[in-house]
């Protein structure tokens, strides 16, 4: 039967892109577990997973066309710096959100995935390790100098807006 003929070679190399995917972003995704937040270890992975798969799918579908593969990019920056945003909360009774550097990171991770799909895997190595060294790194620096004491430390701070009264305005967290 045709319809279940696969050609192995290429479903071993598509699986080894996919699992390079879920391995370079792992350090990132257990970083953010580790700093308790609420993304973290699964979610990371499967960012770069899914952007590597629509990144394999789009070049089995439309090939190399330079015109459909930025579209490509485009959905996918979006749709990952989607997800990214529901990271980022605000505080309830503070001027400041939370959560800027894991919505970055998944942001990241969605370009490191994408990488791996187009077989650039020295992109996502350089990127996943500036990242890795920026979280293990600038966070305690940024809670020294922000004498700020929540582990992970992703805190920023936000003016409040004025209503036309002239009042302070704040801010629901999303949910």
């Amino acid at each position: 039967m045709e319809f279940f003929s696969f050609d192995w070679y290429e479903v071993f190399i598509l699986l080894l892109k996919l699992v390079s995917a879920f391995v370079l972003t792992f350090p990132i995704g257990w970083n953010r577990e580790l700093s308790t937040r609420n993304v973290g270890l699964r979610t990371f992975p499967l960012v770069a997973v899914a952007s590597c798969g629509y990144v394999l799918m789009a070049l089995k579908v439309i090939g190399s066309a330079p015109g459909a593969e930025a579209r490509v990019i485009q959905g996918l920056m979006t749709g990952v710096g989607f997800i990214g945003g529901g990271a980022i909360l605000k505080q309830e009774n503070s001027n400041s959100v939370i959560g800027t550097a894991t919505a970055v990171s998944i942001w990241t991770t969605g370009v490191m995935g994408a990488s791996v799909g187009y077989g650039h895997y020295e992109i996502a190595l350089t990127i996943g390790a500036i990242n890795f060294l920026a979280l293990r790194t600038l966070t305690p620096i940024k809670q020294q100098i922000s004498g700020d004491s929540e582990e992970g430390g992703d805190v920023e701070t936000q003016p409040q807006e004025a209503s036309e009264e002239g009042s302070q305005v704040e801010a629901q967290p999303q949910k």
